[in-house]
Formats: structure tokens, sequence, C-alpha cells
């Protein structure tokens, strides 16, 4: 899930990264597994020619993630799909909906299930279930009487999230199972294979910037709790969503249906993504629309003091550093200094894209901190919006530490975890939460010195001291900004805990985890990341409360920076007595052996 801020879509195959022959592999070997499937059911669509290439076409447009999470049991899922993003090409079926009940079982139980299915609907009766074992996981069928009611899996198979609560259910079940008062059709042997049922919601329509953070944002203002989530990206910019949610009555799925396709209708017309502004943009906006004044340039706030609109023709672009769905970033010079520009995709800028723009130059020409990369100036002229800062050419903190496979020794770590504390005091002590603390977003210069980067979603804090959009990127967000709850700069706290975290293992937070699997399991199991055993316990004991639900009752950066200088000062002080006794050590033992020649 890679474009701005927010949710991550899987790399596109059209993307500018290439994608390597062993991933390629597993997307043809996925391709060829549905096919082979399909054939075997003997589905009328694959007797058409050229039905094969219109098959791998629909996987060559998808990410490689597609074919390894596909559940290969659910073969026919994927003409669903490739049905619903054909009929998203068309802009009078967007959104096209679709909404079907799923039921899960666990490994166990998937693993002890008897691999003959019964042999027709008179058979399935709950007597009989009860002692030949459970259906198999691919029928489809409904009983009347209210005892069984079996639905297919879910199309991408069945998370640690959904094998939880089955587990749970099952462990429900056998609790109770003393209760000779229990009616048949309330019994838990009814339920011992297969979950309650759940809704399974695929939503496809053209791609858009913050679509995903709209669509779980609809979720749940509707009641729904996300189980289950996967999100793709078309190489030719169109979503397929799917969402495994309960909270639904499981009657009603027809009005779950149309609920959702209102509220996505309305969603279409908007196109307009969640944004929490600062107050000071919204009395620019009002002071705008009260004298009906038309400006060239993007309104910045702007109280006289400081100068920052660049002289466009001194900027000179040499090299692209990296690039995303919403702007570019190179390394250049202005007026022959050496800068980082970041300059917006022409074809993205709208409205919001300017009041985002806005918002992160105000803030950014406000804050002067060693620990803070400097602000330059930026081009505030559409279609031609960047921004310059001054260049750190020893790259982002993700890359040193994903791209050399490692982590940092604990007396480098500590340094680097202060210098961003102080950055990070910094801001928050000027009401500026940064709302994507992340090491992607953390600079180095030439002297490993830490700068706190990328303004694009921060925001100044609410007069209220609250803020409600859900923004930044899930693998280090905050629970009470998943759940769109009202938040505050404790939000930040608990994203630097994951970043510590990673300057720890050296690993991605959750990397086997899909970004919106770990955003549920952090909100609804109370995920976090596995601290080592070897850990430093203060730096263990900071990790837990920087982690703590209750964002209260997290500390402030004053004082984790109190913290880390402390344990810095330990591990000097311990790195001094171990080379003084390593000294006298080696002198005593020098001396014996001159004395015995």
């Amino acid at each position: 899930m890679v474009m701005g801020s927010g949710a991550r879509r899987g790399v596109k195959i059209g993307d500018s990264l290439p994608v390597s022959p062993a991933l390629l592999k597993e997307k043809v070997d996925g391709y060829k597994e549905i096919l082979r499937r399909i054939k075997e059911a003997a589905v009328e669509d694959a007797k058409r020619p050229g039905f094969d290439a219109e098959l791998w076409s629909h996987f060559e447009r998808l990410p490689v993630r597609y074919a390894t999470d596909l559940n290969s049991r659910r073969a026919e899922d994927v003409l669903r799909h490739q049905r619903l993003l054909s009929l998203a090409e068309d802009p009078a079926n967007r959104p096209v909906v679709e909404v079907r009940l799923v039921q899960v079982r666990s490994d166990e139980q998937d693993a002890a299930a008897d691999p003959d299915p019964p042999n027709s609907p008179n058979e399935n009766t709950a007597s009989n279930l009860l002692h030949k074992g459970p259906p198999h996981a691919t029928d489809e069928f409904d009983i009347s009487d209210g005892v069984f009611s079996i639905h297919p899996p879910p199309t991408f198979g069945s998370s640690p999230n959904l094998t939880a609560l089955v587990l749970k259910e099952t462990q429900s079940c056998e609790e109770g199972q003393d209760n000779e008062d229990l009616h048949l059709e309330d019994s838990c042997h009814a339920n011992t294979w297969f979950s309650r049922p759940m809704h399974e919601i695929i939503y496809s329509t053209s791609e858009k910037p913050k679509l995903l953070h709209q669509l779980t944002c609809i979720l749940n203002e509707m009641g729904l709790n996300i189980q289950e989530a996967v999100a793709f990206s078309t190489t030719d910019n169109y979503s397929l969503d799917v969402f495994v949610v309960n909270g639904w009555p499981y009657e009603e799925t027809e009005l779950l249906k149309t609920t959702l396709q209102k509220k996505g209708a309305h969603l279409e017309k908007q196109c307009q993504p969640i944004i929490c502004r600062s107050p000071l943009t919204i009395e620019n906006e009002e002071a705008s629309e009260d004298t009906g004044e038309e400006h060239d340039h993007v309104k910045i706030p702007n109280d006289g003091l400081d100068v920052w609109e660049i002289n466009i023709k001194k900027l000179k672009f040499e090299t692209k550093i990296a690039s995303g769905s919403f702007g570019r970033l190179y390394k250049g010079t202005y007026w022959n200094q050496d800068v980082a520009i970041k300059v917006l995709r022409q074809e993205r800028i709208d409205a919001n894209m300017q009041k985002e723009f806005a918002q992160e130059v105000f803030i950014m020409r406000k804050v002067r901190h060693k620990n803070i990369v400097h602000f330059i100036g930026a081009s505030t002229k559409p279609p031609n919006l960047c921004i310059v800062t001054e260049f750190m050419n020893g790259g982002s903190v993700y890359d040193y530490l994903h791209k050399n496979k490692g982590a940092f020794k604990l007396p480098i770590l500590l340094k680097v975890a202060i210098d961003i504390s102080r950055g990070m005091e910094y801001l928050h002590n000027n009401d500026i939460i940064h709302r994507d603390l992340k090491t992607a977003n953390l600079l180095m210069d030439e002297k490993e010195d830490v700068k706190v980067a990328d303004f694009g979603v921060a925001r100044v804090k609410a007069q209220s001291g609250v803020m409600t959009a859900e923004t930044g990127t899930y693998r280090w967000m905050a629970p009470e900004v998943i759940e769109h709850k009202p938040y505050d700069h404790k939000a930040d706290i608990f994203s630097f805990g994951v970043v510590l975290w990673e300057l720890l293992t050296g690993k991605i937070p959750y990397e086997y985890m899909t970004p919106l699997q770990a955003a549920i399991g952090v909100v609804q199991k109370g995920l976090r990341p596995t601290i080592p055993k070897s850990t430093h316990p203060k730096l263990i004991e900071l990790l837990h409360r920087c982690w703590l639900k209750d964002p209260s009752l997290r500390p402030d950066f004053t004082e984790i920076i109190e913290i880390l200088e402390r344990i810095a000062k330990e591990v000097q002080d311990g790195e001094r007595k171990e080379k003084s006794s390593g000294g006298f050590l080696s002198s005593v033992l020098k001396r014996s052996s001159t004395t015995a020649k």
C-alpha cells in the first residue's frame, strides 16, 4: 500500500519498481493453479476461446500479492474480481460493491476435516455432521432447520485474526457444553467447526487519493468490525478492496449492500479525502471566501515575518531520489547549495492537495531546530508546486536499516533515538503533531545526526487539543488514530515506540502481515511488535509505556529524552569499566609472563 500518507497498497506490476524473477514466478504459479482449478470445475466461461489469456491479463494488472494471498480453493472468486473490475471501468457503475456471507475454520479444524463432503443435502443433519466430521470447507449449503448455515471461506484465506476468532468461539462452546438445557439450534455443537457467518465486502472503483482511508472510515461509522482486509491497486489505476467484517445482522446482507452502495455513491461524488485542518487553515479559507479574492498562488497563511517563495529559475534538478503516487523527490541545487526538491505531480494537484501543500509549507517555515530538516523555500504557483529543503546525504534511517540488513548497536541506537526525541519534543512544544513518524521520514546527514522530515500530513494542534481524521502509515499508527477516535500529540509517542523497536531489530513492523492486517491486530487484539529478549530492560519498559492503549498514560518526549540519556550514561559507564578492567587484567598477565621467564 505506498502512495502518500496512510494505508499502503501493493506494488503494481507496472510501477517503476521492477518485479524480480522469483516474484514473477510466484504470480505465474498462482495463475496456473487458479486456471487448473477453474477448468477442473468445468466452469462455462473457461470454455471460451481466449479465456486463458484474459485470466492472465487479470493477474498481470494486479500485484504479486494478489496471486500469493488467494485462497486457491476459491478459484471461481477470481472470476468475480475480474467481473467487478470490468464493471468499475464504466463511471455509471461506480462504485461497484458486492457483499456475501463467509465462514472461517481454524487451521487445526481444517487439518482434522473429513476430506469427503456429505453426499447429499439430506445427509447434512446436525446428527450426521457431529458423527462424520465437518462438511468440506468449499461446500455451500444452508440447512433450513436453523442448525447449520454453512458459507464459503473468505477469498484471501484465513489470517491470524480470523483464526483467533474461530478458536475463541470453539473454546466458548467447549466451556458451555455441560449445560443440558440448551436447545439443539442454540447448541455449541452446531458451531464446533465453523465460526459465525461474517460478511465479505468487495469494493471496486477508480483509484483515488486516500480512498482506503475513506472506506475504512465508512465501515467504522456503520458499526462494522473489520476482521480482515486486503487492498490492491491495478496497473491502470483501479482498486480492488476486500473486507471481512462482523457487526451486521446475517439475514440482512442485501440491506448491507444497498447501504454501502449509497454511501459509496456519495463518496464518488465528493472525491475528497478526509482532512484534519488546523484553525489557521480554516481561518484563511474563510477570509478568502469573504473577500471573494482569486489568487494565482496557493494561499499560504503569512504573518510577514519571513520570505519563503523561491526563485524557480535558480533551482536546478540533478538526480531523482524517489517517486510516489503524489510526487517525486530530487537532489538538486538552489543558488549552488545542495538541496532536496519535493515536486507534486501535476496530474494529481487538486483543491485538497493544494490545502495540504499549504499546510506543509506553513509548518515547515515555522520550525527551526537542529533535529528537524531545514526548510529553504517553496514554489507555490501551480502547476509548479515544490518544497525545497536541505539535502541529507546520509539518506533515511529506513534505508540504512533495511539496505544494510542490520540494527544499530546500542550506543548509536540511543544517540539516534535521542536525536529523534529532541526534534519531536520541539514540535510538540510548538503544538505541532507530526502524524506520520516512521524511519522513512527520519533522515541522516554526513555526521549521522538524525533529523525529522516530511511534514506532508503534520498539523498544528486544534484548539480542543484533539483531532479525528485517520492519517499516517498503518504499521506505525496509534490505535486511537486507526479507530478514527479523537487523538492528540500522544499518537506520535506510539509511533516513536515502533520506530525505537525498528532501531533495535532492523526489521519492518509486522512484516508477515499486510498493513491493514497489522492495523486490525493493533486495535482488536492488542497486537504489538515482539521485543527481543536481549533488549536493555529499561528500553523494554519504555517501549511498553509508549504502546499503552490509553494515550494519556504514555510518556511525553521530555521524559523519553531523560530516560534515554540515563540509559546512554549507564551504557557508557559500563563500557569504561569494561575497558578499565580489561587493561588491568592485561597488565597483570603481562607481568606474570615476564616473571616466569
